[in-house]
């Protein structure tokens, strides 16, 4: 994938990781509904355009603005028609170290029964296009949530059971946030895209060449692909269980280094033959960031088996489609007398961008100049795909460029 190719595409900048996500908390009675937002508030500040801290945000006549303005992007609706939204309160917490507003939230249907609804929500996302927000549902008489459902800017309806959400509506639901998490996540797809590149390739003597054949070529991804599983279920795992904490702007600064040190690696082979150790060590990070977010929505260990499965198998079936997407074209290109200067051209892109997340989020810089970039190429994956795919066939055809003969290799 060469970044050159395409154009600077995306809206807003944002992170590629969210490090601060809306919540909301949602308990099903016979004739309410009650439960409680929580806004991050440095989200919030960027989605109103105005500074924002735990003490102005407290100001009655702020609160009473910031009440205002969440009452009106909440809705929710019945077989009876809408429903009545009453925000009341307003305080500040702490959700993995970042400030949240939290508002409690009452939804009382127009005929006093509670029956099955839909829920539309977009505040702050009618403004921020990579934020998220987390809708999590209590059946009665439980002690957990289970996870409903994701929002985001593309959908922020989401259907809610009277009876509260089942294992099965957490199973599908992490389903679908494993598979938003990696096809919205710039910086993950960058990292499996740094370690598929020289997948094809082979380490002599300190350099890439040519020197395997297909078969190999696809026992290498499916090895890379199976240790990120392994370290993402690991540190998953031990996160949701409360035996790990890492604060979430570390982890997001490990997964940038981590990006940063595949790149380089694609350009000058660091450990021959590592990618799955530097696929698992970037697992484990990622888990460590998941586990944060099921933090974050209050979940507790009775939906936990359903989330961690779903999840994984999200995150799974998304990998999957990137390598086919992508594969056939890098091992069209391998063959060629070009791929050296692709394999370096977008090596060279992943250092760079990985560079610019690693300063924003040890906040060396404020604001990342790079996100419309990484948006756009996120927002239009086919569109990347077959920008790659046309560059193979064309260094295909060409006379002298393909068919490059393999190497003899003498590792070191």
């Amino acid at each position: 994938m060469a970044y050159a190719i395409i154009s600077v595409l995306g809206t807003s900048g944002a992170a590629a990781h969210p490090l601060s996500t809306t919540a909301i908390l949602l308990d099903p009675g016979p004739r309410s509904v009650a439960g409680r937002i929580q806004l991050p508030l440095d989200r919030l500040e960027v989605a109103l355009d105005e500074p924002l801290t735990a003490t102005t945000a407290l100001q009655p006549a702020k609160l009473d603005e910031l009440r205002r303005y969440v009452a009106g992007h909440t809705a929710a609706s019945g077989a009876a028609g809408a429903w009545a939204v009453a925000l009341t309160g307003g305080r500040v917490e702490q959700v993995d170290a970042v400030d949240h507003l939290v508002f409690d939230l009452t939804l009382t249907p127009p005929d006093g029964q509670v029956g099955d609804f839909t829920l539309d929500y977009d505040a702050i996302l009618h403004q921020i296009v990579s934020h998220q927000v987390f809708v999590a549902v209590r059946q009665p008489g439980a002690t957990d949530y289970t996870s409903l459902g994701v929002l985001d800017w593309t959908g922020h309806t989401v259907t809610v059971p009277a009876i509260g959400a089942t294992a099965e509506d957490g199973f599908l639901a992490s389903v679908r946030l494993g598979v938003q998490h990696i096809a919205e996540g710039a910086d993950h797809l960058l990292f499996l895209i740094m370690l598929l590149v020289p997948a094809p390739l082979v380490a002599g003597r300190r350099r890439w060449v040519r020197g395997g054949d297909l078969r190999r070529s696809v026992v290498r991804v499916v090895h890379v692909v199976t240790a990120f599983a392994i370290g993402h279920s690991i540190t998953l795992a031990l996160g949701a269980l409360g035996l790990v904490s890492v604060p979430t702007r570390v982890v997001e600064s490990l997964i940038a280094v981590s990006i940063l040190v595949s790149a380089v690696h694609a350009i000058r082979p660091l450990v021959p033959g590592g990618e799955a150790w530097i696929a698992a060590g970037f697992g484990l990070m990622h888990g460590l960031a998941f586990a944060a977010l099921i933090g974050d929505l209050g979940l507790g260990r009775g939906s936990l088996v359903a989330d961690l499965l779903g999840f994984n198998l999200g995150i799974e079936v998304t990998q999957l489609a990137v390598v086919a997407l992508l594969m056939p074209s890098l091992l069209v290109l391998s063959r060629t007398r070009i791929y050296p200067a692709v394999r370096i051209g977008i090596a060279g892109a992943g250092v760079v961008l990985a560079t610019a997340w690693l300063a924003e989020r040890t906040t060396l810089i404020s604001e990342n100049p790079l996100n419309r970039v990484t948006d756009g190429l996120v927002a239009h994956p086919f569109l990347v795909a077959a920008a790659l795919a046309v560059v193979a066939g064309v260094a295909w055809a060409v006379p002298g460029s393909a068919r490059m003969p393999r190497q003899a290799v003498t590792p070191g």
